[in-house]
C-alpha cells in the first residue's frame, strides 16, 4: 500500500464514517503528511503497514527539536489514530505506534474576560456605522451561548427558536444541540434583523445565513477574528483575545456562579466531560486570585 493511497482512504474514513468536520479532518492529515515528508526527505522507502517503531521514534525525535510539546502531543496523536484505521481495515495486525509515549503536556488554562472587559468591548462598538448592530450582536452570541467560530459563522436564522430562548447550534462532526439564548443577545439579533439585515443584497445560496458580510455572503472565521483584534485594541485589553476566548469566558463563569458541569458540557458541545473539567482549574486560578488579594495573611 502506497502512502498516498492509504491518505486518500483515511481521509475518506473520517468523513464518510467518522463525520468529522473538515478542520479536524486536515489536522489529521497534516499530522501523517509530516511523517511522509520526514520519510521522503531521509530516502526511507518503508509503505504505511511496513514501517517500524524505531523509524517512528526517529521521527519523533527528529520534530521534537523543532516544535514545542502540546504540538508534538497532537501530533503523535494523529498518526495512531492513523494506524488505528489501518488495524481496523485489516490492512495490519500492529499499530507500530502503541509503546511510544506523548511528551507530558501542564494544563493550559485558557485566556478568558472578566464582564467588565466585555462590557467595554462592547462600549467601543460604534452602533452608527454599517456593522455594529452585526458586531455587537456576534460579541453577545459568543459569549452568552460559548458558541465555536465555526458554528457562528454557519448559524441560520431558522436556527432561531426565540419563543422557546433556544437556538440550534451544528457542532463538530454535524451534532445538534440545543443552546439557550439570553434575552440581551435576542434583542441584539432582532434589531439587527430589522435594522441592517433586511435591507442587505443577498446572494443566491445565503438567505438563511444570519451574520452576512457587505457582499451578502457569509462571514469567514478570519473576519470574526480580525473584528476581535480590532475591538481588544480599541477597548486597551491587553490580552491575546479571539472568538475561542468568549467560548471560555462563557464557561468560566458558569463555572464561578455555580453551574455544574454536566450541563456546561452539553451546552458547549464537548463530546468528553474531561474537555470540560479543565474549567474547573480556570476557577481555582480565580479562588487563588482572591485569596492573594484578599486574604490578610497574604497582604505584606
Amino acid at each position: 500500500m502506497k502512502w498516498q493511497d492509504a491518505l486518500k482512504d483515511f481521509k475518506n474514513y473520517l468523513k464518510i464514517e467518522r463525520n468529522l468536520s473538515v478542520n479536524t479532518i486536515d489536522s489529521y492529515l497534516f499530522d501523517v503528511k509530516k511523517l511522509i515528508n520526514f520519510l521522503n526527505e531521509n530516502k526511507i522507502k518503508q509503505n504505511p503497514t511496513e514501517l517500524s517503531s524505531n523509524v517512528l521514534k526517529e521521527f519523533i525525535y527528529n520534530i521534537s527539536k523543532k516544535i514545542k510539546s502540546p504540538t508534538q502531543a497532537r501530533i503523535i496523536s494523529g498518526i495512531r489514530r492513523f494506524y488505528d484505521y489501518l488495524i481496523l481495515e485489516g490492512l495490519t495486525k500492529i499499530n507500530p505506534m502503541e509503546n511510544i509515549e506523548t511528551p507530558k503536556i501542564g494544563i493550559n488554562l485558557p485566556t478568558t474576560l472578566t464582564i467588565e472587559e466585555i462590557d467595554e468591548i462592547i462600549i467601543n462598538i460604534k452602533l452608527s456605522s454599517k456593522t455594529g448592530l452585526r458586531n455587537i450582536a456576534i460579541i453577545e452570541l459568543l459569549y452568552s451561548c460559548g458558541l465555536r467560530v465555526s458554528e457562528l459563522i454557519n448559524l441560520k436564522i431558522s436556527d432561531l427558536f426565540f419563543e422557546e430562548s433556544l437556538i440550534k447550534v451544528t457542532g463538530k462532526g454535524n451534532k445538534e444541540r440545543f443552546v439557550p439564548i439570553s434575552t440581551q443577545s435576542q434583542i441584539y439579533i432582532s434589531d439587527y434583523l430589522d435594522k441592517i439585515r433586511s435591507f442587505h443584497k443577498i446572494k443566491k445560496g445565503f438567505e438563511d445565513t444570519l451574520f452576512l458580510n457587505e457582499r451578502g455572503t457569509s462571514l469567514s472565521r478570519v473576519m470574526i477574528f480580525i473584528i476581535l483584534k480590532q475591538l481588544s485594541k480599541q477597548s486597551k485589553i491587553n490580552k491575546k483575545i479571539g472568538p475561542h476566548t468568549l467560548r471560555h469566558s462563557f464557561a468560566t463563569h458558569l463555572i464561578e456562579n455555580g453551574a455544574d458541569l454536566i450541563t456546561i458540557q452539553k451546552m458547549m458541545g464537548h463530546e468528553s466531560i474531561t474537555t470540560t473539567e479543565r474549567y474547573l482549574h480556570v476557577n481555582k486560578k480565580h479562588l487563588i486570585d482572591s485569596v492573594m488579594k484578599f486574604h490578610p495573611r497574604t497582604k505584606k
